[in-house]
């Protein structure tokens, strides 16, 4: 998914809390991340496996971090800081050879999604860590690289079918802070008038619906969902 040019200037202009509270989706990723590699012991390598720029590389500077990706999801992004540009379908490792690995917000960017979680187990040493992070209501990005949607059950299917286990897979908010969201992305396809017009409209609802996420107890309606597993050992 990676970061926008709107939503880095956003997040510059933003105090902290409010750009959380908006961006829940990006601020839950980053939250998640910081977390597993908090829970990796120093010197572990880890594979971030579509790592895009390699942002999250900044959460890992005890370990070993290797970033690696296909470099065509977006024209404008700077892959120069990649360890290794390949295919994620054919990681051009050995097997057992990271202790944990990342793919977060890239398995909706893969032809072969199976193929590459299966990629994943792979290369992961026996009881090695996956943080998997996947949208399910989102719009699409990175055309024309952009080829699923995941539920939690297709992403449970995917990762029990590499041989992962202790799986663990958390929905990213609920109906009310998805559409709060949406109504958010509404404002930027209002002309200016309308946009004018508009914006408190679309705006206050936008950022006070998700204080009845607690309402939504399925949460089947989600931004999309963050995985943890490991490979069994």
């Amino acid at each position: 998914m990676g970061k926008r040019p709107a939503e880095s200037r956003l997040r510059a202009g933003l105090p902290a809390p409010l750009w959380r509270w908006i961006f829940h989706f990006e601020a839950a990723i980053e939250a998640a991340v910081e977390d597993f590699a908090h829970q990796l012991p120093a010197g572990a390598r880890v594979l971030d496996a579509g790592a895009g720029e390699g942002q999250y590389r900044r959460f890992f500077p005890k370990q070993s971090y290797c970033g690696i990706d296909l470099a065509v999801g977006d024209a404008a992004w700077n892959y120069s800081g990649l360890e290794v540009r390949g295919d994620l379908a054919a990681l051009p490792f050995g097997n057992a050879s990271f202790g944990a690995a990342l793919n977060i917000v890239t398995l909706e960017h893969v032809t072969e999604p199976a193929r590459v979680v299966c990629e994943l187990a792979r290369v992961l040493a026996p009881g090695g860590r996956l943080l998997l992070i996947a949208p399910q209501e989102w719009e699409e990005h990175q055309q024309p690289h952009d080829y699923f949607r995941y539920t939690r059950y297709g992403l449970q299917y995917l990762l029990q079918r590499a041989g992962f286990s202790g799986i663990d897979i958390r929905p990213v908010g609920g109906i009310f802070r998805l559409v709060g969201r949406r109504l958010l992305n509404a404002i930027q396809f209002l002309p200016l008038p309308l946009a004018i017009v508009l914006f408190l409209p679309l705006a206050v609802p936008g950022v006070l619906l998700p204080l009845l996420d607690i309402l939504d107890t399925r949460r089947n309606f989600t931004l999309g969902y963050i995985c943890y597993a490991h490979k069994e050992s």
